[in-house]
């Protein structure tokens, strides 16, 4: 009767161990478009601004040289996606559903002048074209500001511990890993070359794991040995396009706060910098009263590192 026992509790163990990893064999997934993060939302839904920016990119590149950690061998993965540029171009072109960036081509401006001259050449050809017709071939736009930076940090296993217990042959256990990315975004203005603004947004990326295993004697020699265990791990293209979202506010709102870009809606406008340089530190949260601006301007609001009396870059 013992011996009953101990192999019907093996076979419903071993059943209950292939049900499991049935459940493990997920269905193919279709493509599918990114969920709306919550940096994401913020940009869409910006408070429009006075008047629209013409902004170029020209390079945003992955500047810590790391590499993929690995524990077992050397990898020549990248640690950062090198697609930032892209990212920050999506960013940018959502602002304020579209309202506060004119984003020009920049990064591909030898295959765009290529695409132009081939015009330009054909219509000379074959309409006998002397000068260049504006309505066929309109002038390019150009910028007023640049946006420049780029992925400055990223470090990995800042931060690793876990926890595991056992008893009686049942034993459980939890381990995490905290990296850290670092973006830096400033903007440049054409005219002048001064670096008007610049903002470093840091995100933490974690990683999680949790298992828990079985190891009984069901018979003098026969053992039962049963593990289960589930990772997590953020995935490093999200959390370096939520940092580069929230670079894209953070610059934003630095830039209105210095006067250089205006809010359509002064009140709003006021609400949303004092809002960020709250978060920031800057700011007491006393001096803020329950609509989000200041109760004093003059003595709360943070000067700007400009002097007064110097010339306000028009963009």
């Amino acid at each position: 009767m013992k011996l009953f026992r101990s192999k019907f509790a093996l076979a419903v163990a071993f059943a209950a161990l292939v049900s499991g990893c049935a459940e493990f064999q997920q269905e193919i997934e279709p493509p599918q478009l990114p969920e709306i993060t919550a940096t994401r939302g913020t940009l869409l839904t910006l408070a429009p601004p006075k008047n629209r920016v013409d902004v170029a990119i020209y390079k945003f590149e992955d500047l810590t040289g790391q590499y993929a950690p690995s524990e077992n061998f050397q990898t020549l993965s990248k640690a950062v996606s090198q697609g930032g540029g892209s990212v920050l171009i999506k960013a940018l072109r959502e602002t304020g559903n579209g309202k506060w960036f004119r984003v020009v081509e920049r990064t591909s401006l030898n295959n765009l002048l290529q695409e132009r001259r081939i015009i330009q050449e054909m219509r000379q050809i074959y309409l006998k074209e002397k000068e260049i017709n504006p309505k066929a071939l309109p002038p390019m736009l150009f910028a007023g500001v640049i946006i420049e930076g780029g992925v400055v940090g990223y470090d990995s296993n800042v931060e690793t511990g876990g926890a595991g217990a056992a008893l009686l042959g049942l034993g459980a256990r939890a381990e995490y890993r905290r990296d850290t990315v670092s973006v830096n975004l400033r903007a440049v203005s054409v005219k002048t070359g001064e670096i008007l603004s610049s903002v470093v947004v840091q995100k933490s990326v974690l990683s999680t794991s949790v298992g828990a295993n079985v190891f009984r004697y069901v018979a003098s020699d026969k053992i039962l040995e049963l593990e289960a265990g589930t990772t997590a791990n953020e995935p490093g293209l999200i959390a370096l396009t939520r940092t580069i979202e929230k670079a894209v506010y953070s610059l934003i709102m630095e830039m209105a706060h210095r006067d250089y870009w205006e809010f359509k809606n002064h009140a709003v406008g006021e609400g949303l910098i004092n809002r960020y340089l709250q978060e920031d530190g800057r700011i007491d949260p006393a001096a803020v009263s329950d609509q989000g601006y200041h109760k004093d301007k003059a003595s709360a609001k943070i000067s700007s590192a400009t002097s007064t009396d110097e010339q306000k870059t028009t963009t």
